[in-house]
């Protein structure tokens, strides 16, 4: 009808204005501001209905500063079948968004961890053992550089744990776990002879000082040998505590405990040293200070120098940098 007017459409930004009320913009901004608003609200909404249970689960736990869960974790929240679980696991591995150090355990995969297949294990050690129930402690080389052994640079990390248990590897990273008898394990991993490794995850249990140095002779083989352990004592063997050395000591072979002494007195710990000195009294016979260098006869055992304060073959010319 002519002179009618024309009912005109909605203004296609203003029509938008109601939903931006709801997520607090105050009206009266321009249309372009408006528009990059509606945009990024948009694009939120479409973001999180895309995601499926499972990938609302993991940005949850996020937000929630906790970046593992176990699968059971996920079955007590998600109402998803066992299989349908499972495929969406599946799928986010692949995705490089999860990965799994142990069957029903997993990582939740920020982008900046992608491409080393999984974060520090500092960052998720800790909850992976209380998830298998099992006590531990990070030490031998990680520990002796978390102490301020300069030289070490660990390529592995090293846990020590009661019971016998695979080591994983995971992206580039490799986690070894040494076995220690479990009665002497419960006699050393106290809370006063451990310490704690921040993470932006949290903590992880790491080997005081001195059980540091007692594991890393103990465990020389996979420390490096007795010339890195040698190392390690030099650099951290002022820190040690005199008196917990020598009671963590006990639980640990006399063997072990003289080799710690004469590298300690090697490298110029006198006062460490010294309280270890009675364990090389009630010792009736002498040891090689290095059991991996194998004697070629009997009479080799002889040449070798004898070290009468300690006890010990020195069978290994110790070399230390200073």
């Amino acid at each position: 009808m002519e002179g009618a007017h024309k009912a005109r459409s909605p203004h296609p930004v203003r029509a938008t204005t109601s939903l931006l009320y709801v997520y607090g913009y105050v009206p009266g901004i321009s249309d372009a501001q408006l528009i990059c608003e509606t945009i990024a609200v948009l694009s939120a909404f479409a973001y999180v209905l895309g995601m499926g249970p499972l990938e609302r689960f993991i940005e949850d736990r996020l937000i929630q500063g906790q970046a593992t869960f176990s699968r059971e974790e996920a079955e007590a929240v998600l109402d998803l079948t066992k299989q349908t679980l499972t495929a969406s696991l599946v799928r986010l591995a692949k995705r490089k968004r999860l990965a799994s150090p142990r069957k029903g355990f997993f990582l939740i995969l920020r982008p900046e961890e992608q491409s080393a297949g999984a974060p520090d294990p500092a960052q998720w050690i800790d909850p992976l053992m209380r998830a298998l129930s099992l006590d531990y402690r990070v030490s031998l080389l990680r520990a002796a550089a978390s102490h301020g052994s300069s030289h070490q640079a660990a390529m592995v990390f090293q846990v020590i744990v009661p019971r016998q248990l695979l080591g994983i590897e995971l992206g580039r990273h490799r986690i070894e776990f040494v076995y220690q008898a479990p009665a002497s394990f419960a006699r050393v991993n106290q809370p006063e002879a451990l310490d704690k490794i921040k993470t932006s995850a949290g903590y992880a249990r790491v080997a005081g000082v001195e059980l540091t140095l007692l594991d890393c002779v103990r465990y020389f083989h996979k420390a490096g040998g007795i010339n890195n352990v040698a190392q390690v004592v030099k650099d951290i063997g002022d820190k040690a505590d005199p008196r917990k050395l020598a009671t963590l000591a006990t639980a640990y072979e006399s063997s072990c405990v003289r080799r710690l002494g004469y590298l300690l007195e090697r490298t110029g710990h006198d006062r460490q040293a010294k309280r270890l000195e009675t364990f090389a009294h009630k010792a009736k016979t002498a040891v090689p200070l290095d059991p991996r260098v194998k004697e070629v006869s009997s009479v080799l055992s002889t040449l070798a120098d004898k070290d009468a304060r300690w006890k010990l073959l020195i069978n290994q010319r110790v070399e230390v940098d200073f």
